[in-house]
């Protein structure tokens, strides 16, 4: 039980600070939008983000990964005691952690690289000099994952083939939704556009916690409990307390440290050296907690003029 509570209470923070970026688009989008569509938003749009899409990835995710079961079967398979149904979902954890992996860890060095940063840590100014070589580098990590995952077993190169893909592919969707989020902020478009809009980027931005989730349990109904937490968390930060979050400066730091430490364990697990299911929560605590701190104190600081 306590394995289980740490796992969600985990799932919920990397989910929450993961989604900050989310929310502050949810809000700048909201405030151009009428009172009843707003109200019919933060209803059913969080209906969808915790059940259809929290829980609706995790368990295509599996589906996907192994196919022999079906879709029901699949569905079936994340409540399941059943040892039979276990040892196939668990066959299929090298795939899915390899794809996962891989995915978090190009996630963590394009924002590295690429990405406008409060600078956190020694060392960061410098990776955003030499953006020009995030394709260098994280096409490396790739080959070298690929070239150790075919001595062990083909569909692991899959799986990090896979996952690279999957971060091209959403961050493809997630540059044109910056684009997107300028003209509405313009106007031009119905309310009822703009709910459509913050759905499909609400699909887009959960993918990063779906497959981070996979770092902390295989178990769907544990990610869909913790992330479902963290989506209505998410929902209340963009109500009212989303420029106070803002003044957190590194906890972006925070959220990208602990996706890379999660992708790292996911690769290492995947590769069949087993991780303790404590690790993760506890390092995404300790990670997210050692920047909100850093955060507190820059706050603190006297500003100078």
């Amino acid at each position: 039980m306590f394995s289980a509570f740490l796992t969600v209470a985990g799932l919920c923070l990397f989910e929450t600070i993961t989604s900050v970026d989310n929310a502050i688009i949810n809000a700048e989008v909201l405030s151009t939008m009428k009172e009843k569509a707003r109200k019919w938003f933060l209803l059913w749009g969080i209906l969808i983000a915790v059940f259809l899409i929290r829980g609706g990835l995790p368990w295509l995710i599996v589906w996907l990964a192994t196919p022999g079961l079906g879709p029901l079967d699949a569905l079936m398979a994340t409540f399941s005691s059943d040892p039979s149904v276990m040892a196939a979902v668990e066959s299929s954890a090298p795939l899915l952690l390899t794809g996962g992996g891989m995915f978090l860890i190009f996630l963590f060095f394009h924002w590295l690289f690429l990405e406008p940063k409060n600078f956190g840590l020694p060392g960061e100014q410098f990776f955003a000099r030499q953006g020009v070589w995030f394709f260098a580098v994280v096409s490396i990590i790739l080959a070298a994952t690929v070239w150790f995952a075919l001595k062990q077993d083909p569909i692991m190169a899959f799986g990090a083939v896979i996952g690279s893909t999957a971060f091209f592919i959403t961050h493809g969707f997630k540059e044109n939704a910056e684009k997107a989020e300028k003209e509405l902020m313009r106007g031009g478009m119905s309310d009822v556009s703009k709910i459509l809009y913050l759905e499909v980027i609400d699909a887009t931005f959960s993918i990063d916690s779906v497959l981070g989730a996979f770092a902390f349990t295989l178990s769907v109904p544990l990610i869909l409990i913790g992330n479902g937490l963290g989506a209505i968390l998410v929902r209340q930060l963009t109500i009212g307390n989303i420029d106070r979050i803002k003044n957190y400066l590194y906890l972006k730091n925070g959220a990208m440290y602990s996706i890379l430490f999660l992708g790292a364990i996911m690769l290492i697990d995947g590769f069949g050296y087993h991780i303790p299911q404590w690790v993760s929560p506890t390092t995404t605590f300790l990670v997210i907690g050692w920047f909100y701190l850093k955060s507190l104190r820059a706050m603190k600081k006297p500003v100078v003029v």
